[in-house]
């Protein structure tokens, strides 16, 4: 599988219109996650199938650093789908890492995008398993079968929540996605999200929420981090560079948070260790086996963001 780039961090995920070689060749410096080129709704038809080469060079050639670095074609109700995959993987060469599947809405879709993968790395000289997917989920029937989508794929490496078509599909009272609706009394995507965690969470996949669109309400894009990284995913879509340190900041562990869990990790494993005890107290607060577990994902959360235990005062 597409080993280097299933356990880096998704943080920020940005997305760059991929007819554009000047937004392209700016993404290269900014400070996000991952990259992905867009073939499909941030290009226009009469330009989708010019634009395969355009991305594909841009992989092939560009410096990308160690960002994760993707593609997203388009979805299967179009002419395009196996002809992106085939033309792009043929030509951008083993520095791409995933193609992201819009529109997912069985594991069917899956199946045939990775069965197009093989057939395509098997003609550009690339390792079967090389490149990985996402599955951007974004309908009610999308919704309703994400379990099987999940477990689709062993190239499956992460799975992505859609919130501008899912709106439109659930006929929801909006014009612009992924903001909240006043009139309703709380997070009309909390339902959606959480079942889409879960699932992602049972097949070991990390889990990406949308993007937030009102690029210039950053006050906004916090608020709406914080409920996703309060459920537990792991980041968000970025339309706009701004955004991005926004991101990058409220999907990482503060230091403080990083250290604490830190201390809980080293202070149970003595316990257990000397004295064989599973439950200890530490600072004011009772410690145990799901507080190990809970510590030990923002242990590696902070680990995949950087962060380096601070010494003892």
């Amino acid at each position: 599988m597409s080993a280097r780039s299933r356990d880096l961090p998704r943080r920020s995920c940005h997305a760059v219109p991929g007819s554009s070689p000047r937004f392209i060749a700016k993404a290269r410096d900014l400070p996000a996650d991952m990259v992905f080129l867009d073939l499909e709704d941030a290009v226009a038809p009469a330009e989708k199938e010019a634009a395969r080469a355009t991305v594909a060079e841009a992989v092939a050639t560009g410096e990308w650093g160690d960002t994760i670095l993707a593609v997203r074609v388009n979805d299967w109700s179009t002419p395009w789908t196996t002809f992106d995959i085939l033309e792009v993987v043929a030509r951008a060469g083993p520095r791409l890492d995933e193609i992201v599947l819009p529109k997912v809405e069985g594991p069917a879709q899956v199946v045939a995008a990775d069965l197009v993968l093989r057939q395509a790395e098997v003609r550009a000289g690339l390792p079967v398993g090389h490149v990985g997917i996402e599955a951007q989920v974004e309908s009610p029937a999308g919704l309703i079968d994400v379990e099987a989508i999940c477990a689709a794929s062993p190239r499956l490496e992460a799975v992505v929540f859609g919130p501008a078509d899912f709106a439109a599909s659930m006929h929801m009272p909006t014009l612009t996605a992924g903001v909240e609706i006043p009139e309703y009394p709380g997070d009309h995507f909390h339902y959606a999200l959480t079942r889409i965690l879960a699932a992602g969470r049972a097949h070991g996949l990390q889990v990406v929420d949308g993007p937030y669109l009102r690029i210039r309400d950053l006050d906004g894009l916090r608020g709406y981090c914080g409920r996703a990284r309060a459920l537990g995913v792991d980041g968000k879509w970025t339309v706009h560079p701004d955004q991005i340190p926004i991101v990058n900041e409220a999907f990482s562990p503060s230091q403080a948070e990083f250290d604490r869990a830190c201390g809980i990790l080293h202070a149970l494993g003595a316990a257990a260790g000397d004295e064989g005890r599973g439950a200890i107290r530490f600072g004011d607060e009772m410690v145990d086996e799901a507080s190990r577990k809970m510590a030990a994902g923002v242990v590696a959360r902070g680990g995949r963001a950087g962060l380096v235990r601070s010494p003892p005062h």
